[in-house]
């Protein structure tokens, strides 16, 4: 049994209309639409992931090169940690780097934005064919049980790579703007719960009986998304997603941005069992005016992020979850005509703390003008490898996909960074 549950069907469009005949109804809708290697012991449970798409600067943010040509408008500040410095764009991100590790010595591969994020999601190069590889929070909830009633994979801000192969129960629930509810999670105006419940019984019986007539796949994956869709709307558990009672000196300290909730909500998603938060933000690809662009992202993300680390870390559950932050590449070394940064995948950087991940602890560099890895080059697949290892999950374990097609969870040839691990 796994931790997946079918969402992508999906819990709104579920609840938006479903059903199999065009005279039937669901709370109050028409329902027609229903037819339809490191030797450390894994230690993570969860996994909060910040993609910033668009291709963040490594050298304006967790790799700077003080002095040097490529070193922008930015000076490196010192951390909590001796000898590691980062942007100052960063500074209450820099009181917590005794919980964190960099790597700043990826070698990417691809500078087109979409197969470059197709392989950071992934692992995998895309190709002509018609397989779609999985987003990597798809195949950790693939692979580890479900520990709520909540969706073992939550998106936020933005919509998560597809599941591919893995089909429909690995599919993200999306939430767009964090702290609003969900309409399509309540009965309509007008039907009160007992109404509401005699209509999904009713609703329930229709589509057992469709499901016994028919038997077609389909039929089992609706009504698989239809349950956990019920299942969610009768959860104690579902007041998770308001943040409207959260106290405002915490609301203040994350950021009264979408970032900031989105970095609180993704805290207490894991908190309450969720085991895959991705939280979105774009506007990274600064091919003009990079510095002012920059500044901005680090005063949303600072609080952000710091907050989410040293409440993890006071709770205890930093030790158990992994937070990554990462972008599909990163940006030339030197400016351009328009003061801006193009794309760059020779070497680029990210961000990991929590979840069995050494703290104060760099991995890798790249040499004196960020062009290149100078030492341990990081290749995209160990990534993946890593967050797997880290979760438990064996990242080679071989299957097989609808279609017959031989595959692994991560790309042949991959490994966890042993460094990386505490």
């Amino acid at each position: 049994m796994t931790g997946c549950k079918d969402y992508h069907m999906t819990r709104r469009r579920m609840l938006q209309g479903a059903g199999i005949t065009g005279a039937a109804t669901f709370l109050g809708m028409p329902v027609r639409s229903l037819v339809a290697n490191p030797s450390v012991a894994p230690r993570a449970e969860q996994v909060i992931l910040f993609w910033n798409g668009g291709g963040m600067s490594h050298i304006d943010t967790w790799d700077p090169k003080p002095g040097r040509p490529t070193a922008g408008e930015f000076s490196p500040i010192k951390t909590s940690v001796d000898g590691i410095e980062i942007s100052e764009i960063f500074p209450k991100v820099a009181k917590q780097m005794h919980h964190a590790s960099l790597i700043r010595s990826i070698a990417g591969t691809n500078g087109d934005h979409g197969r470059a994020t197709y392989e950071l999601q992934s692992s995998f190069q895309q190709t002509s064919n018609t397989t779609i590889h999985p987003g990597i929070g798809s195949v950790v909830v693939s692979q580890r049980n479900a520990q709520s009633d909540l969706p073992a994979f939550v998106s936020i801000g933005g919509r998560a790579p597809r599941a591919g192969y893995l089909g429909q129960s690995c599919e993200a629930y999306y939430i767009g703007r964090p702290g609003e509810r969900d309409p399509y999670l309540a009965f309509p105006e007008g039907i009160n719960q007992v109404q509401g419940n005699k209509r999904l019984d009713i609703l329930a019986k229709m589509n057992l009986r469709s499901s016994q007539k028919f038997g077609a796949q389909e039929m089992k994956a609706a009504e698989t998304a239809l349950n956990d869709a019920i299942d969610l709307m009768r959860s104690p558990q579902l007041s998770v997603f308001d943040l409207e009672k959260e106290s405002p000196q915490t609301l203040a300290r994350y950021g009264e941005t979408d970032f900031g909730r989105a970095a609180l909500l993704a805290r207490k998603l894991v908190e309450t069992g969720v085991r895959f938060v991705q939280v979105n933000r774009g506007g990274f690809d600064n091919h003009e005016e990079i510095f002012p662009a920059m500044r901005t992202h680090g005063e949303v993300m600072d609080p952000a992020l710091a907050s989410l680390i040293e409440d993890l870390a006071a709770s205890g559950k930093l030790d158990t979850t992994l937070v990554v932050m990462l972008s599909e590449f990163g940006r030339t070394p030197r400016v351009n005509q328009n003061a801006g940064r193009d794309h760059y995948a020779k070497v680029f950087s990210m961000f990991m703390a929590g979840g069995g991940v050494k703290g104060g602890n760099v991995v890798g560099s790249s040499d004196m003008d960020g062009m290149l890895p100078e030492d341990r080059p990081v290749h995209v697949p160990d990534i993946h490898a890593s967050i797997l290892h880290a979760m438990g999950i064996d990242y080679a374990k071989p299957l097989t996909t609808p279609d017959g097609r031989p595959m692994t969870l991560v790309r042949k040839g991959s490994n966890p960074i042993g460094e990386l691990f505490a």
